[in-house]
C-alpha cells in the first residue's frame, strides 16, 4: 500500500478556521471512501473535542508519540460515528512538549519518524497549534504539503510572510519536498465589502495558490464541534458542508496533478 499524503493545516494566527478546516476537510475526504487520519498536535485539543472525544482520561495522546516515542498505531482512536476517519488525540499535557522537545534528539523530526511506514491511510491531516514553535515545525517536517487557512477579515494577510518564511527555512534544511497545497479563504461573509476585498487581494497576490473554494461564515459550522460532529454530518446539505466537499475535491485534483 502506498504511503499516505501528509497535509499540515497551519497558521500561527488563531481564529482563522484552522481546526475547523482540518476536521471538516478530513470528514469530506472520508465521505469519498478515503481513509483519513487526523493528528491533533494542538495542546488546546479542539480537534479532539470537536470530534466528540473527551481529552480527559485518555490512555495516550500525541504527546506520548512525539515526546516518549510511543508507536503512533497504539494511540489512534477510531471515530465510529465518522466512517473512514481515525484520530490521534491531543491533551493539555502537550502544552509542555515544546520545552521537552528542545532537549530531545531529532527534535524537529519526531513526528515524521512516527509516521514513517504508516500505510493504512490515504491522507494524514496534521492540525497545528497557533504558533511557529517546535510542534508546528514537527508538522511541517512530517508533511508533503501545507494548507494555510486565511480568514476574510482585516489583518488577514498579517503574519503570512512569517509563515511562508518558516516554510522556506524548513524546505532549506529539514524537508526539501514541502510544498504549499494552497491558501483557503475562510469565514467569508458575502454581506460585507471587506470579505470580498480580502478575497480579491489574496487572489491578486497569490493567484492559483489560493483555492477557488471559499469557506463561508456559518452558524451551523460553528455549532458542529459542540455536538462532536463534522459539518458534513451536522448539517449535510448546508453551505458549510457543500464548501468543504468542494475543497476536498479541489485538493484531490491538485494532488493528482502533483502525482502526475
Amino acid at each position: 500500500m502506498p504511503r499516505p499524503r501528509v497535509l499540515t493545516v497551519c497558521n500561527q494566527k488563531g481564529g482563522v478556521g484552522k481546526t475547523t478546516t482540518a476536521i471538516n476537510l478530513g470528514a469530506a475526504l472520508a465521505e469519498r471512501d478515503l481513509k483519513v487520519l487526523l493528528v491533533d498536535c494542538d495542546p488546546q485539543a479542539n480537534a479532539t473535542s470537536g470530534l466528540g472525544i473527551s481529552s480527559k482520561n485518555l490512555p495516550a495522546s500525541i504527546y506520548d508519540v512525539v515526546v516518549l516515542g510511543q508507536p503512533l498505531a497504539e494511540v489512534t482512536v477510531p471515530l465510529n460515528h465518522i466512517p473512514g476517519m481515525t484520530l490521534v488525540p491531543s491533551t493539555v499535557g502537550l502544552a509542555g512538549a515544546e520545552l521537552e522537545l528542545a532537549e530531545l534528539p531529532l527534535r524537529e523530526s519526531r513526528l515524521r519518524l512516527a509516521l514513517d511506514g504508516l500505510a493504512d491511510y490515504d491522507y494524514v491531516l496534521l492540525d497545528t497549534p497557533p504558533s511557529l514553535g517546535l510542534l508546528t515545525v514537527n508538522c511541517l517536517v512530517a508533511a508533503d504539503s501545507m494548507m494555510i487557512p486565511l480568514q476574510c477579515e482585516y489583518y488577514a494577510l498579517e503574519g503570512l510572510a512569517l509563515l511562508t518564511h518558516t516554510q522556506a527555512l524548513v524546505r532549506q534544511s529539514l524537508n526539501p519536498a514541502l510544498r504549499l497545497a494552497g491558501i483557503v479563504l475562510t469565514l467569508f461573509d458575502p454581506r460585507t465589502v471587506l470579505s470580498s476585498q480580502v478575497v480579491a487581494e489574496v487572489r491578486r497576490q497569490f493567484g492559483e495558490q489560493a483555492f477557488s473554494t471559499v469557506i463561508p461564515r456559518s452558524v451551523r459550522v460553528s455549532e458542529a464541534p459542540s455536538h462532536g460532529l463534522p459539518i458534513t454530518q451536522y448539517d449535510p446539505t448546508g453551505r458549510g458542508a457543500i464548501a468543504y466537499r468542494a475543497l476536498a475535491e479541489e485538493l484531490l485534483m491538485r494532488d493528482s496533478l502533483v502525482a502526475a
